[in-house]
């Protein structure tokens, strides 16, 4: 063993420096996608109508800082809303009137839960619920309503978009925006 381990040196410290960066993904990737609590943390949860977007490891923030992440997230059976369970670092007191809301980093961006500190002076404890709560945005929804509802109604009350109600038709192009044909 001594002879083939001489032999294939470098081989063998290329072997572990591969192990050695496994081993550390493998770290990296639970820590990231909230396998582990944070120690003293405390626990809070909170009902959403649209939870898109939002999973377990989650970045929870309050004026953009990272204050915590999502732990869990269920289908509450009564309600027919997501519940996320958030754990938030013990030197964050937040008061018991705080909301939360579903937000985007961007256009392209990643979603996150945003905390809004509210003015009670009662803090939040471990095991308490947010009410006041604002789900994510259907952006594929709103562009879709955007797209289907340009165009114009035509003279005689229609209902179609850019429905031409004049002789020739200049009507219903003027009604959409474009210049009349010649």
């Amino acid at each position: 063993m001594r002879v083939l381990l001489k032999e294939n040196f470098v081989e063998a410290l290329i072997g572990l420096g591969v192990v050695l960066l496994a081993l550390w993904f493998v770290m990296f990737a639970y820590q990231r996608t909230g396998g582990g609590d944070h120690a003293g943390g405390y626990h809070i949860s909170a009902l959403f109508g649209n939870a898109s977007g939002i999973g377990v490891g989650t970045d929870v923030r309050v004026a953009g800082m990272k204050v915590g992440r999502v732990t869990e997230s269920a289908l509450d059976p009564q309600s027919w809303q997501a519940k996320l369970t958030l754990n938030i670092d013990n030197s964050v007191k937040l008061p018991a009137d705080s909301s939360a809301i579903i937000t985007s980093e961007g256009l392209m961006g990643g979603s996150y839960i945003a905390l809004v500190p509210g003015g009670d002076t009662v803090s939040l404890k471990d095991g308490d619920q947010i009410i006041d709560t604002q789900g994510s945005l259907d952006l594929m929804g709103m562009i879709g309503q955007f797209i289907n509802q340009t165009g114009s109604i035509g003279k005689d009350g229609a209902g179609t978009p850019g429905a031409a109600a004049g002789a020739d038709g200049a009507d219903a192009m003027a009604g959409a925006g474009l210049p009349p044909a010649r």
